[in-house]
Formats: structure tokens, sequence, C-alpha cells
């Protein structure tokens, strides 16, 4: 198999430009002329392997911080906007996509950006929103989706707060995480009560109450019992934090908040160096590493998710949560595989069928169009409504792997990974597959053709 050449230019001038040095200096330091430097940091050389070794040994570098994985997302990203007809003439090939991510990574987050923002107002204006009369808001990206690109674009992992939410038992090991929380709590003046009648979580600052749903599964009051406490304990953080991310509206700083202290929570349920190593001692079994940490099935795969710590990184997982209708309603994505940022996910993968076999996990071993295989699993998750009115929520979630990796994960077992692999997809705008018999659109960047005189899977036949 031949070995892929690491083109890494933006992350080296990005490392120079922390470290403050000039090309020369840098260039001296790892031991290479300075044309030469300038050639790797402009893409044109790839990173060689003696510089590899001198920015481990001179500069203490993870060389997981050089993988394309950032490249792969943003270039997954542009071709799904690019297949917005807009575009329909003038879509750049996939090549320059490569270009640009790998070139002028900042430049591509701005093009999603311009276009994230012509999309919102094109669907305010077709729908005759009020906010045709709105100044300042076409331009302005949603507080939902800045927040969700936010964390995308960090990993899912949150230094910071992963950190100080291992903190919180490293200091108290002889206690658990919840009797740590509680007290944490009563010496901020909060009572705790639980009530059938409450909802999942109701805090009355006045009276500092915190009340928790009697009738929640009780991972759930543990995972909002610590979320309250990073409301409280973790603030000065949490503010310094959302500082650094300049989020454009006090809506998508509120979004964060929440969504930053519900990371601390499961870090803090789910604590890193500990859930690392017991992720590794029972292969990734998602069910003894929920009895073991006190969690859900879903908490703990999220968790999975976010194993991306510099130096002492999990297997890199992709995580997902798709509801009855198909929409993707999280993700996230370590691997090679990102989804796709509207719409739903490709209905060959195996997520969409956990419905139909409830408290079961599915397995399947998948092939994406670039030839990266994954072992991916699903499994349905349903959310009661506590009373026998009351709607259930149901939602299926999907946690995998590059097939590179499965042998670390017990749900490998058994399995033939030389065998058969299902083609999946990340959407149909962007699939390059010809003979899908799911496919829902043509391709972009591919021509139709059209025969009335013959009808196959699809009313129409790609060209190459």
């Amino acid at each position: 198999m031949a070995i892929q050449k690491l083109y890494a230019g933006a992350k080296l001038r990005e490392l120079r430009g922390r470290l403050t040095l000039t090309q020369r200096v840098f260039a001296d330091k790892l031991g290479v002329s300075l044309p030469y430097l300038n050639q790797m940091e402009n893409n044109h050389r790839p990173v060689s392997a003696s510089v590899l070794l001198a920015l481990a040994q001179e500069f203490a570098l993870d060389m997981s911080e050089l993988n394309p994985g950032e490249g792969e997302r943003l270039v997954s990203n542009m071709r799904e906007a690019l297949a917005d007809p807009v575009f329909a003439k003038t879509a750049p090939p996939l090549a320059d996509l490569r270009l640009a991510a790998s070139n002028a990574p900042a430049l591509a987050r701005a093009f999603l950006d311009l276009h994230r923002a012509y999309r919102q107002s094109h669907e305010r204006l077709a729908s005759l929103d009020e906010a045709l009369g709105r100044e300042g808001t076409a331009m302005r990206a949603s507080p939902w989706e800045e927040v969700r690109d936010f964390f995308h674009y960090c990993d899912n992992y949150v230094d910071s707060l992963d950190r100080a939410a291992e903190r919180l038992t490293d200091q108290n090991s002889n206690k658990d995480v919840i009797s740590l929380a509680t007290e944490a709590l009563k010496q901020h003046g909060i009572d705790i009560h639980f009530s059938n009648n409450s909802p999942l979580r109701q805090f009355d600052p006045t009276t500092r109450i915190l009340t928790l749903s009697a009738r929640a599964a009780t991972p759930t009051q543990r995972f909002q019992l610590l979320y309250q406490t990073a409301l409280e304990t973790q603030n000065d953080l949490l503010e310094s934090s959302l500082d650094l991310a300049r989020f454009q509206s006090n809506e998508a700083r509120d979004i964060a908040k929440i969504g930053m202290a519900n990371y601390f929570a499961g870090a803090a349920l789910m604590p890193y160096r500990a859930f690392l190593a017991a992720a590794q001692e029972t292969r990734h079994d998602l069910e003894r590493l929920a009895d073991l940490f006190g969690a859900s099935i879903e908490q703990v795969a999220h968790r999975l998710s976010t194993l991306q710590r510099p130096g002492a990184k999990g297997i890199p997982f992709f995580f997902v949560r798709v509801d009855q209708a198909g929409t993707i309603t999280k993700r996230h994505s370590a691997t090679r595989l990102q989804f796709a940022r509207f719409g739903g996910a490709c209905p060959l993968w195996n997520v969409h069928r956990a419905f139909e076999t409830p408290g079961h996990f599915l397995r399947q071993l998948a092939e994406t169009p670039d030839g990266v295989r994954y072992l991916c699993l699903a499994r349905d998750v349903s959310k009661p409504g506590g009373a026998y009115a009351a709607p259930i929520r149901r939602y299926a979630i999907g946690l995998g792997c590059e097939i590179s990796h499965a042998a670390s994960l017990v749900y490998s077992d058994g399995l033939d990974l030389k065998g058969r692999f299902e083609p999946i997809g990340i959407s149909c705008r962007i699939c390059e597959r010809k003979n899908c018999h799911q496919r829902s659109v043509p391709p972009l960047e591919r021509r139709l053709k059209v025969d009335p005189n013959l009808r196959g899977l699809l009313p129409y036949e790609i060209a190459d």
C-alpha cells in the first residue's frame, strides 16, 4: 500500500506564528534550508520524516496535530456548499478544493460562512420571513449553527473544561463525583429537591433551590446535577472560554454556554484519563462503560468521540444522533468521515435501521466513496416522558471508527474484516456512486445522460 504524503503547510505556519519565530530561525531549528521550509509551508513539498522528528524533539509537537482531518472536513463541507444550484456552472474541481483547504483554511471557512449566510437569507426571502425588513440579519449565521460549527471545528474537545472537570475528581479521589457535586452546590447555598411534576432540571435563583425530575433516569439526573455544578463552580472559566470564541450574537453565546456546561458535566461524569483507560480495558464496550460510570449509552458514545487530548488521544470516532425522520440532531467526527451540514444522513447507513431493532446494537462494515472503510455501530435510544400520556422521544445513535482500529472494539469480534463492505455516502449531492438504488438527487461534478426509451434504477444515467 502506498504511503500517503503529509502536506501540512498551514499547520507549520500556525506553529511558527505561535512561537513568534522567523522562517530562518524556524528552518535552522528544523535542520532544513530556508527555501525548503518555504516550500513546505506552501505545500509544494510534503513534510519529511526528519522534519517530523525535529518537530517532536525541538517543540514537543504531538504528531496528531498534523493529521489531515481538518482539511478533509473543510473539503467535505465545501463540496456540500458547492452543490447549491447557484454554483451549477462554476463549481471548482475537487483538486482545487483540496488546495484551498490545505493552503488557505481560513479562506475556506470564510467561504462556508458566506454560503451559510446566503442560504439563510434566501430561505428567509422565500418564506416571506419577518427578517426581510430587519437590518443586519441577512449576513448573520443562526445562533444554533454558529455554536454547532464552533464545537465541530475544535474537534468537540475543550481542553480547559475537560481538565477542570478531571481535577474535580482528582482532588477528591475518595469520593464519587455525585457526592462532590452535591457538596459543591450546598457550599453555594443550593438545596436539591426531586419532584414528579418537575421538568428535567429547574433552578430558582431566588430561593436557591435546584429541582430535578424524579421520573428521569438516574444517568440523566446525575448529568443535570453536574450541569448545575458547572454553572455555579466554573462560571469564570465558562465566560473566559466564551470570550475567546467571539460569537456574533448574545443568543449564540447563551447556547454555547449551555453546550460548555454540558461538556463539563460529561467530562466530570466520565473523567478523561479514567474513562480512556476503562475504554481501552473493556475494548470500548458501551454497556460496560455505562455501568462503570453511571452514564447512559448515548452519554458514553458521545464521550468516546471527545477523547482528543493532545498527547493522550483515544481512538478517533465519529458520533451522530438522528431522529425518526433521518434528521441529524447531533454530529461530530474525528475521522475522515464527515456528515452533511444540511439534511439527513445517507439512507444506506445502519443508523436508520436501528429503529427496527430496539435495544440491540447493529454492526456494519461500510465503505465511503473515497475508499475509506469503517466499523459502524447503531442503536436506538428512547427517552420516555414519565407518564402514560407523555410522548416518547425516539432517536438512533451511530458510533464508528476506521477499520484499522476495529480490533480495539469488542464489536469487531466475529466479523470478517476482510469481507464485504457496504457502500455508504455522506450526501447524494456529493456522492459519486453511479448505481445507488437510494439516490435522491444527481451528484455534483457529474453530467447526466437522459434516455426517454430507457429506465433503470434512476430516470437518468450518470456520465463519466
